[in-house]
This record gives C-alpha cells, structure tokens and sequence, in this order.
C-alpha cells in the first residue's frame, strides 16, 4: 500500500503508544507501508509538530529525528501539477497533490470529513484504524 501520512497522524502517534495512529507509524518503518512525502509536506510536518507544547514528550531534536526517519523510509514526491483548489482546507490540497503525483491508494486521516473529494482521482481516505485491517 502507497499513502501519505496526515499530520494529524503524526501528532497522535507521537502523542500516544498506543493508538493506531502509532501502529501505523511502526508500520511505515518496518516497510508495511510504504508513503510519499513533498518537500512542502515536510515542512508542514516539522512546523506542527514542533509548536510549543503539543508534543510535550518530545524535544525538538527528537522530532527531527522522527522527521529524518520518516524522510528516510518514504518516496519523494515532486509535485509538477497542482490540482488546487479541491478541498475547503489549502494544506489538505497539498497532501492530495502528494497523493496524486506518488499514485498512492490511500491518504491516511482522522479527518475523512475533509477529504470527501477524492472519488476523481481513485485515491481512499482512510483512518490509521482501517489501514492497519487492511494490511
């Protein structure tokens, strides 16, 4: 399975051992799950999770740690085409435009609400829940 991670998934599984959001994270590093990540969405993954006090167990150092491995176990996508705008939020654009450019199956959320546009281009919106029955 091809996806790109939400930061929404992120922030869970580095909040909590013990959620799906976290398994899905294990997943990723041990090659169950193979993501796409963007340069943009790198950044955007590195601003949330650094801001003052959501993480309180990690230190900034250990995000870029987290962040490098995540960069070091995923495809990296360049975005040619930019099919903004689709959806309500433009940082939710950005993840689809990633999904679509890496022809993932899947863009993993808690926030389904948000995605509800992706019938056009054959891509699932799915929690960590339903990846990990999947796979």
């Amino acid at each position: 399975m091809r996806a790109v991670l939400d930061t929404c998934v992120l922030v869970s599984a580095l909040k909590s051992r013990s959620g799906a959001s976290f398994a899905v994270l294990d997943a990723v590093f041990a090659g169950k799950i193979e993501i796409a990540t963007s340069v943009a969405l790198v950044l955007e993954y590195d601003d949330v999770l650094k801001r003052p006090g959501l993480i309180p167990a990690l230190s900034s150092a250990e995000v870029d740690i987290v962040i490098d491995s995540l960069c070091d176990s995923s495809i990296h996508q360049s975005i040619f085409y930019t099919w903004r705008p689709q959806l309500t939020d433009p940082d939710d654009d950005m993840i689809l435009e990633v999904a679509v450019a890496a022809g993932a199956s899947a863009i993993i959320t808690h926030n389904i609400k948000d995605f509800r546009k992706l019938d056009t281009f054959s891509i699932e919106a799915s929690t960590p829940a339903e990846v990990l029955n999947l796979i």
